[in-house]
């Protein structure tokens, strides 16, 4: 009874007391979250089903529950949202290239900005910037590829950036690396040019605007290397591929001087470069530190003749999504999504497929179309038809693409 009662009378001392205190809330409050967060998908298939937000009728978020059969969170529909859209104020992130910003650039309307992704059976949980900076913390995020990937980068940082103070966060670009940094987390977003994933001689994160593009066979390590240790690796690569001609793949290297150059098939080719990815996924990744994603095809919207519209419009004065929910764009959509699920079926390596495809399909409306900055001085001819310059492949800040980041943040803390 002596030991018993000596014992009761030992104290910890009170930092040590306050560290327990804060790890037992921590645990109770996010035990759901972190018991997922970078896990190996494969960890979980003798487990439950994912599990996604509930959602109450007027759309606040309330706990979790099981989606039997689990939830295809990619398969839903757009529903208006006046008070919750957009997540961020054009005016509020400095991020945003001037590419982008159409209200900056004289867009009349807003609607585009007020759409929220609903799928059907389940709903997306709500976007934690503070929580997402915490799981983040210590850790690289990177997004790999084009300008779409680019404006992906780009509104995820801006879905974050509000809650760290501005002496501690920087955004710096060398080359085809641009990084933004928390520096209170010790984390980091970062976007690589590199829009065919090999090499090519549109790698130029600056200066790349080539009508005669060429990508050298085999050489993903030439980028590749610039990937290794980052935690969270998204790729993208489609927009560059869409020529409308045959692709010139080089044997060799862009240094010699008599080049040996053939071409393939778009979707050939495609599959390649496809082929090339997941083996150095496989090779240079570890499946149990690394989440790995693939952003499928963003579409174009450069013909309305294809949604029921003009037959000589585009996304031009386009201010509603398209409701047909069985609409999909063009056949070249079609087959370049077969190469996609072709070669990730056969993959040996767990990437995680974000299928934005068909749900921006629908948008129409949010491309920057005329109210972007323009590369060179517009015509008389071109101002005289403003449908002839708009923009119907890049989308406005914000709008669509941080739905992509909401649906990239759900599999990524709720899979």
């Amino acid at each position: 009874m002596k030991q018993i009662s000596s014992l009761r009378k030992t104290h910890l001392p009170s930092f040590y007391r306050l560290t327990i205190a804060l790890f037992i809330l921590v645990a109770i409050v996010y035990w759901q979250d972190l018991s997922c967060i970078f896990s190996h998908p494969s960890q979980h298939t003798q487990q439950q089903q994912p599990i996604f937000i509930k959602e109450k009728d007027n759309g606040v978020a309330t706990g979790f529950r099981e989606s039997e059969g689990g939830c295809d969170v990619f398969n839903g529909k757009w529903v208006w949202n006046e008070t919750a859209r957009p997540l961020y104020e054009e005016g509020e992130c400095p991020y945003i290239q001037p590419q982008l910003t159409c209200q900056e650039h004289g867009r009349p309307d807003k609607g585009y900005q007020h759409w929220r992704w609903q799928p059907h059976g389940c709903s997306l949980p709500s976007f934690n910037a503070t929580f997402m900076w915490e799981m983040l913390r210590g850790k690289r995020m990177m997004f790999v590829g084009d300008s779409l990937n680019r404006g992906q980068f780009v509104s995820m940082v801006c879905l974050l950036h509000s809650v760290i103070p501005e002496s501690a966060k920087s955004m710096n670009s060398l080359d085809s690396l641009a990084i933004f940094k928390a520096e209170e987390f010790n984390a980091s977003i970062e976007f690589y040019w590199a829009p065919f994933l090999l090499e090519s001689n549109a790698d130029n994160a600056v200066i790349h605007r080539v009508t005669d593009r060429i990508i050298r066979a085999g050489s993903i390590n030439k980028h590749g290397r610039h990937w290794k240790g980052v935690d969270i690796l998204v790729f993208n690569t489609y927009l560059w591929w869409m020529t409308g001609a045959k692709m010139k793949i080089l044997q060799g290297t862009f240094k010699d001087e008599t080049k040996n150059i053939t071409e393939m098939e778009t979707e050939d080719a495609y599959r390649l470069a496809l082929k090339n990815m997941v083996k150095w996924v496989a090779k240079n990744m570890d499946p149990h530190k690394t989440r790995v994603f693939f952003t499928s095809m963003s579409p174009s919207h450069k013909q309305s003749k294809e949604w029921g519209g003009d037959q000589d419009g585009n996304c031009y004065n386009q201010t509603a999504p398209i409701e047909d929910p069985t609409y999909w764009g063009s056949e070249s959509s079609k087959s370049i999504m077969q190469v996609i699920s072709e070669v990730f079926n056969k993959a040996k390596v767990q990437i995680t497929f974000l299928n934005i495809t068909q749900l921006s399909e629908y948008r129409k409306d949010a491309h920057t179309s005329i109210y972007k900055k323009q590369w060179s001085p517009l015509t008389p001819e071109q101002l005289a038809n403003p449908r002839s310059y708009a923009d119907c492949v890049h989308w406005c800040l914000p709008g669509l693409q941080d739905t992509w980041n909401e649906l990239l943040y759900a599999k990524l803390f709720f899979p």
